[in-house]
């Protein structure tokens, strides 16, 4: 079998970002609710007698913990994430660089070497194939 080019690191990225988004997800998750089991029945005998099996405490949990999770990722999704993305822009040196040659090219101040390598740039990142599968 021929391994194509990046393979090797494309599963890697596929790895970690399956490790990051889901699956540590899912344990933290776990992890919170039976700290929070413990938590609120520890010392709360009257708790214990409503709640004392873990099941039900899950599910009363979730009930309540994702919608008030889904609001205010939509919050933030709303009013944070235009905030982070003109932060990133705003580090970005590439984009930084490909807009003031676009701005140059369209006010005739960009050279011909600065357009053409722009270019180059431009068509590599067009042709490069990111389906390993």
């Amino acid at each position: 079998m021929i391994l194509r080019k990046n393979f090797i690191r494309k599963l890697w990225m596929d790895g970690r970002v399956g490790h990051s988004t889901y699956l540590m997800f899912v344990l933290t998750f776990t992890n919170f609710i039976l700290i929070t089991f413990n938590f609120f029945l520890e010392d709360n005998n009257m708790l214990k007698n409503i709640i004392s099996d873990l099941w039900i405490f899950s599910i009363i949990f979730v009930i309540f913990y994702f919608p008030i999770s889904t609001l205010i990722g939509r919050w933030h999704t709303k009013t944070q994430i235009s905030v982070d993305n003109t932060m990133r822009l705003e580090e970005d040196p590439v984009r930084a660089r490909m807009i003031r040659i676009l701005l140059d090219t369209y006010t005739g101040r960009a050279t011909e070497d600065e357009i053409k390598k722009i270019r180059k740039f431009m068509l590599k990142i067009e042709k490069t194939d990111i389906k390993e599968f």
